[in-house]
């Protein structure tokens, strides 16, 4: 039976959703949200043992041993320091600060306090993209080549963030982690149509080493929801899309033939790929829970936070630097 230690600030959008799953795994003790209406209905429905509109009465509440963040990006580095300077374990969604710099003095407090410190990039969570990862590690891609992921939707406009904070940290968090690489260069082109300053699509292009490369096309200025990840490899090609029901997972085992010195490309069908079906939201939770538990580190962890962060500051600053000389 596990303890009902765990708090949750932020019952909105994603808010929501963690606050289902930490119930449903029997561990959620209390809940925070400014909105009062929004927080008797979460606590009414779950039957918590503390309901505050004050984060700090959460945090600082004696049977909360982790807090669980889930408030606009811009607030994330105060109550993230605040909960760690409590001595709490955090869980809290992407990304883990506004700057770098805030980043790493946050990993740098967890490290002090022997605290856990979790971010939720929750592609790297889900059993798919974990199947592929197995999949690129045992050579079943052969050498990487290519990758590509498009993160496009209509709405969920921010404006304390720009597309580049909102959508592609949990690109970036894939790509890294399945390339097993930080990118020797970042370069990103993009445009504010809708608020001054903030970005409403950008492509990303990231140079890796042993000549892989990749980009990353993420708009909330688009026609249709698309949520794709193409990964080319020597052997084989993978395709990861997430608005599909079923076959989210696909293996293309095309050829290019040469003949009579010409390439000529030897189409081949398409293979489902078969993992364990399960909530990507629900492994992050459990993940969390079992290194509150062990004491291990996180798989998306401060460190790894601060290498997702760093590439979307260079990405940032290349798109000023590009829109500066159009």
């Amino acid at each position: 039976m596990m303890d009902k230690n765990i708090g949750i600030i932020g019952l909105g959008y994603w808010g929501k959703n963690l606050v289902r799953n930490f119930a449903q795994i029997g561990v959620l003790y209390g809940l925070c949200d400014i909105n009062e209406a929004q927080l008797k209905n979460f606590s009414d429905q779950y039957d918590v043992s503390l309901a505050t509109t004050n984060s700090s009465d959460l945090i600082n509440d004696k049977s909360v041993k982790a807090v669980v963040i889930a408030t606009p990006a811009v607030t994330h580095y105060t109550l993230v320091k605040e909960a760690l300077e409590a001595g709490k374990d955090v869980f809290v969604e992407k990304p883990l600060a506004l700057h770098v710099d805030e980043a790493t003095e946050l990993k740098q407090l967890a490290d002090q306090k022997q605290c856990v410190l979790m971010v939720d990039h929750i592609l790297l969570y889900h059993p798919a993209l974990k199947k592929l990862k197995e999949l690129i590690e045992d050579g079943a891609l052969g050498d990487l080549r290519y990758i590509y992921s498009n993160r496009l939707n209509i709405g969920l406009l921010r404006r304390e963030e720009n597309i580049l904070w909102s959508f592609a940290p949990h690109d970036i968090s894939l790509i890294l982690h399945l390339t097993a690489q930080r990118p020797l260069s970042v370069e990103a082109f993009g445009e504010a149509y809708l608020q001054p300053a903030v970005f409403d699509t950008t492509l990303m292009n990231l140079t890796f080493d042993h000549k892989l490369k990749a980009h990353i096309y993420v708009s909330w200025l688009h026609p249709f929801k698309e949520q794709k990840l193409v990964v080319i490899g020597s052997k084989n090609m993978a395709v990861f899309n997430d608005m599909e029901k079923d076959n989210k997972l696909m293996l293309y085992p095309h050829k290019v033939d040469w003949v009579d010195e010409v390439p000529v490309a030897n189409r081949a069908q398409g293979e489902a790929v078969a993992f364990d079906v399960k909530e990507p939201l629900r492994e992050a939770c459990l993940h969390f829970c079992d290194c509150i538990k062990t004491r291990r580190r996180p798989l998306t962890d401060g460190d790894e936070a601060i290498n997702v962060l760093s590439v979307i500051a260079q990405a940032q600053e290349s798109v000023q630097r590009n829109i500066q000389h159009v």
